[in-house]
């Protein structure tokens, strides 16, 4: 195959059965707080006594610094977005409201970095098998062009429903496709032979969720999913490298050039458009929501924002108290 080895019927089963489970246990995680606490609280500690010093030790495929940090970067963003969730003052503070974009702009520089890292290395290195080159480099530029396009924190809201989710309606469709496009790559660049489950099952995973179970809370998702499966390839790292399922990377370095190109294409055209937006509307990125012109934006509010609203003004440089009727 272009992308990987052959893959057989059971790492295909595999496949959806990490991605129902990854979706399952983000919908009781989201749902209920209790559930929340003991997945990204109380387990994270017992692991991190108890089990990945042994199974994340000097020589496993997931004890690189960037494993670590991303887990712990991961867990972070949950219990972040938790607070923000469930503390009423914080999601009104400006400055708690900058707290998720901080976090992802972090764990995107995170991998940047490694993929910049990478560009020079050829086979073995902390267990993961390397193929560097100019994608590296393309995709690299993606991931900085992707965490430049971050937007519209100002308007995150805290969803009126029992869930209390973290919504996020300035960041629509075209940014998540772009930023699955560039981690896609970004896995494949740099960890390939985990590939399959972490850059495919892992993306759709959240991705799923953001478009069909609960539109505006995409970061919410991705941050519960990618803590999700960290602590699982933490405690068992053989899953994704040596077990029955595992599937490797075809490294094929013409596979690596067309995924980092689509990266770097589709984030190219985000930043564009983007820009394109606040020219002509006149707006300032780094206090205004950028896309209340557009009926997905508008679609998300209308869904999650308390009966007496705020809602995004003609130029979209501020929101002014509306009832949600006049949405």
């Amino acid at each position: 195959m272009f992308l990987f080895d052959t893959i057989g019927w059971q790492s295909w089963a595999m496949w959806f059965v990490v991605l129902g489970a990854l979706i399952a246990l983000n919908e009781v995680t989201r749902r209920w707080k209790w559930a929340g606490i003991a997945f990204f609280v109380a387990l994270p500690l017992v692991l991190t006594v108890f089990v990945w010093p042994t199974t994340a030790g000097e020589g496993s495929s997931t004890g690189t610094w960037f494993h670590w940090v991303k887990v712990y970067s991961a867990l972070a963003g949950c219990l972040g977005f938790m607070l923000l969730r469930y503390v009423g003052r914080l999601s009104k503070n400006r400055w708690m409201l900058l707290f998720p974009a901080l976090i992802l702009a972090l764990n995107i520089g995170e991998a940047v970095i490694r993929d910049f890292q990478v560009a020079g290395l050829q086979g073995m290195h902390d267990g993961v098998f390397m193929v560097g080159g100019v994608w590296n480099y393309m995709n690299g530029i993606a991931g900085i062009l992707n965490a430049l396009t971050i937007c519209g924190w100002v308007g995150i809201i805290v969803s009126r429903d029992r869930a209390k989710d973290m919504v996020w309606p300035d960041m629509l469709w075209f940014w998540i496709i772009a930023y699955d496009l560039w981690n896609f790559a970004y896995v494949y660049n740099c960890v390939g032979d985990h590939a399959f489950y972490a850059g495919a099952a892992l993306l759709i995973s959240c991705t799923i969720p953001a478009f069909f179970l609960k539109k505006g809370a995409w970061l919410q998702h991705r941050a519960h999913t990618l803590a999700l499966w960290m602590m699982f390839t933490m405690a068992v790292p053989t899953f994704v490298t040596s077990s029955q399922f595992a599937v490797q990377s075809s490294h094929d370095e013409s596979a690596l050039f067309v995924v980092s190109a689509l990266s770097l294409i589709a984030n190219v055209a985000v930043a564009v458009y983007q820009v394109r937006v606040i020219v002509t509307r006149r707006l300032n990125p780094l206090k205004d929501e950028l896309f209340t012109h557009l009926r997905p934006y508008r679609e998300v509010l209308e869904a999650n924002a308390p009966l007496a609203v705020t809602t995004g003004s003609a130029t979209g440089a501020g929101r002014e108290d509306k009832p949600l009727a006049a949405v």
